[in-house]
């Protein structure tokens, strides 16, 4: 399996943040991990009405903006919600964005 990059916390930028919270699927891909917490989940859990490249693709937008971390564990990739460094770098921008897509 592939070793997956992912941007410190002092590189994480607002743009990129803002752009990838911006999709329909990648927020509610984050809704869902914001609603599990820290335990994080499999990357195929989350339904999704989206093909599994489609899936791929966005899950890659969410990690190198630094939304999400993905920690490959036997044959999957479990992705938790970066929530400590946005809430560190951005206070309240995450709960703000989760509450009005609900």
């Amino acid at each position: 399996m592939e070793t997956l990059t992912h941007p410190a916390r002092s590189d994480i930028e607002i743009g990129p943040v803002l752009q990838a919270l911006a999709d329909p699927v990648r927020l509610h891909i984050v809704r869902e991990l914001a609603r599990i917490g820290t335990a994080g989940i499999a990357c195929g859990a989350i339904e999704l009405p989206v093909t599994k490249s489609t899936r791929t693709h966005h899950l890659r937008i969410l990690r190198e903006a630094g939304v999400i971390r993905m920690q490959p564990e036997g044959t999957s990739r479990i992705t938790t919600l970066r929530r400590d460094d946005l809430d560190d770098l951005y206070p309240g921008m995450l709960d703000g964005i989760l509450a009005a897509a609900r």
